[in-house]
């Protein structure tokens, strides 16, 4: 399994110290608009982990826009996205996701927004929405 990993923080972080561990994966990426954190990252897990060196990288993205989580999951050939960032780049991360054909993996959902005119009567746009509107 090809895996990119989209945000080096805590949880981006996280998650790859638990995939080092295991044996299921081909390759990791590891994303971060901060490039170097990233690095940091690939570098903490190299050490840690010698008999793993090579299977990840470091790559940098705007996770905010499809296009460039779109180019680093072509580029890295993923099979699955991870998105380990907060919840207000879902919608940039799960649509790069999907332009890339790669499979989609959330620590969140889409955020939900109040009704534009009547705020405090009609239900807006809920949790996932976004998200739910593209299942088919």
């Amino acid at each position: 399994m090809r895996i990119v990993i989209i945000g080096a923080g805590g949880v981006g972080n996280a998650l790859a110290r638990i995939v080092a561990t295991r044996d299921f994966a081909i390759h990791v990426t590891i994303c971060d608009y901060d490039i170097e954190r990233a690095k940091a990252a690939v570098s903490w897990l190299e050490q840690r982990h010698p008999d793993k060196a090579g299977l990840f990288s470091a790559a940098n993205v705007d996770a905010s826009h499809a296009a460039s989580v779109q180019q680093v999951a072509e580029s890295a050939q993923a099979n699955i996205v991870v998105n380990a960032v907060e919840p207000s780049f879902v919608q940039g991360v799960f649509q790069g996701s999907f332009d890339a054909g790669a499979h989609y993996l959330d620590m969140a959902m889409s955020l939900s927004s109040p009704h534009p005119t009547a705020p405090f009567s009609e239900t807006g746009v809920k949790l996932g929405d976004w998200q739910f509107e593209r299942a088919g």
